[in-house]
C-alpha cells in the first residue's frame, strides 16, 4: 500500500485506539489528562493563538468549500478527463483520508480521550445526596450575592450592567487563581477569539465554543458583552481538558467568584443564579418560588440576557436558514455528539452544574 494511504490509515487507527483506551480505562484517561495532554495542548494553543482570527472557523469554512465545490469538481473531472481518471481518484481519496486522519487525531488527543476522566464531583467532592431545602438555601445565597454585586458594577442609563474591563486580562487572572485550588488549570491561556459568523452562532443559541482541532477558545461576538467573563472562563476550562459541560460551567463559576473584579464576579454569579432558578422551578420547589421576589430590580434587568435588544429584527437580513430550524438541528447535533462521548443526558448535562454547586456549598461531613 502506498504511503499516502498507509500513513493516514495508521493515524486513524492510532486515534481510535487512544480514544478506546480513554473510554475503557479511567486510570489511563486521568494519566493522559495530567501528564500527556498539557505537553500537547500548550504548544498547540500558543501556535494557533498567533493568528487574531479563529483558525478553527477557517477550517470549517474550508471544509464546507471543499465539500460543496471540491466534490462537484472531482465528479466533473472523473467524467471528462478520461485519461487521468485514476490520478484524479487517487488524489481525491488520499486527500479525504488525510483530512479524516487530521480530524480523528486532533479530536482524540484534545477531546474524545478526555471524556473518560474521573468526574469532577468524584475527584474533588465526597458523594452526598442533596435535597430541595439545600437547593432553596443555595438560591437564596446566590440572590443575595447577585443583589450585592449588582450595586458594585457600572450601569448605563437604563440601569443595566455594562462591561468596562479588559475581559481577557481579568479572566486569565481568575483562571490562574483558580488553579491554586484545581492544579489542572495551571498553564498558558491565549486570547479568546470572536467568531466571524456570530449570527449563525446566535441562531444555535451558542455563546462560546471550543475547537479541539485548533485548540481555541472562541465566543459569540454578537452576545451582550456582560456575559463574556463567564463564557470565556468556561471555554478556558475546556482548554485545560475539562470536557464535561457541567464541569466547565462550575469551573467558570469558581474562577469568576475568585476574581478581584466585581464585574467578573457578577457575570459568573448571574449565570449560576439562572441555572439554580431554573432548577427550583423544574423541581417544583414551591416554597422557593417566593425567593424570586428577593431579586433586586437591577439583577432583574441583567439576568437571562444573551443577545442585545431587537437583535433579530436588526439582523434579519443575515438569515440564510430559518433560525428555528438551525437551533433545532444544532441542539440535536450537540445532544448526539455528547451522548456518543458518554454523556448520557446530552445537552441536559449543562444543568448538572447545580449539583456541583450544591457539593461546593454543602459538602458532605467528613467522618473521623
Amino acid at each position: 500500500m502506498k504511503k499516502r494511504y498507509l500513513i493516514p490509515l495508521i493515524l486513524i487507527g492510532a486515534a481510535v485506539l487512544l480514544t478506546a483506551a480513554g473510554r475503557l480505562s479511567q486510570t489511563f484517561a486521568d494519566f493522559y489528562a495530567a501528564y500527556i495532554f498539557p505537553y500537547i495542548s500548550t504548544p498547540y494553543v500558543f501556535v494557533s493563538g498567533l493568528l487574531p482570527i479563529s483558525v478553527g472557523e477557517l477550517m470549517i469554512v474550508a471544509a464546507l468549500v471543499l465539500f460543496f465545490v471540491g466534490i462537484p469538481v472531482m465528479i466533473i473531472m472523473l467524467i471528462f478527463m478520461k485519461k487521468s481518471r485514476r490520478t484524479v481518484a487517487s488524489v481525491s481519496v488520499s486527500t479525504v483520508m488525510w483530512i479524516l486522519a487530521f480530524v480523528m487525531v486532533t479530536e482524540s488527543l484534545n477531546c474524545f480521550t478526555l471524556y473518560g476522566c474521573t468526574r469532577f464531583s468524584e475527584r474533588y467532592f465526597t458523594a452526598k445526596e442533596h435535597d430541595n431545602e439545600e437547593l432553596k438555601q443555595l438560591y437564596s445565597l446566590l440572590i443575595d450575592e447577585a443583589n450585592d454585586l449588582a450595586q458594585q458594577v457600572p450601569r448605563d442609563e437604563n440601569d443595566r450592567f455594562v462591561l468596562t474591563i479588559d475581559v481577557t486580562t481579568e479572566c486569565k487572572k481568575a483562571m490562574k487563581k483558580a488553579s491554586e485550588q484545581y492544579p489542572q488549570l495551571r498553564g498558558y491561556y491565549p486570547r479568546p477569539k470572536p467568531i466571524m459568523f456570530s449570527y449563525f452562532m446566535s441562531q444555535t443559541g451558542t455563546a462560546g465554543m471550543y475547537f479541539p482541532f485548533s485548540m481555541e477558545s472562541t465566543y459569540n461576538a454578537d452576545m451582550v458583552p456582560e456575559i463574556q467573563p463567564e463564557v470565556i472562563c468556561h471555554e478556558y476550562a475546556h482548554l485545560k481538558g475539562f470536557m464535561q459541560e457541567d464541569e466547565a460551567n462550575f469551573i467558570s463559576f469558581v474562577a469568576t467568584q475568585g476574581s478581584d473584579d466585581p464585574q467578573v464576579k457578577y457575570s459568573g454569579c448571574l449565570d449560576a443564579l439562572e441555572y439554580v432558578q431554573n432548577q427550583i422551578y423544574e423541581n417544583d420547589v414551591q416554597s422557593g418560588f417566593d425567593l424570586t421576589d428577593k431579586v433586586s430590580p437591577q439583577v432583574a434587568n441583567d439576568w437571562f440576557r444573551f443577545l442585545p435588544d431587537n437583535y433579530w429584527e436588526d439582523n434579519e437580513d443575515k438569515e440564510v436558514f430559518d433560525t428555528e430550524t438551525v437551533s433545532a438541528f444544532s441542539e440535536s447535533a450537540s445532544d448526539t455528539s455528547m451522548k456518543l462521548n458518554g454523556v448520557e443526558d446530552g445537552v441536559k448535562s449543562y444543568s448538572r452544574m447545580v449539583n456541583l454547586l450544591l457539593d461546593y456549598y454543602f459538602p458532605a461531613e467528613e467522618t473521623p
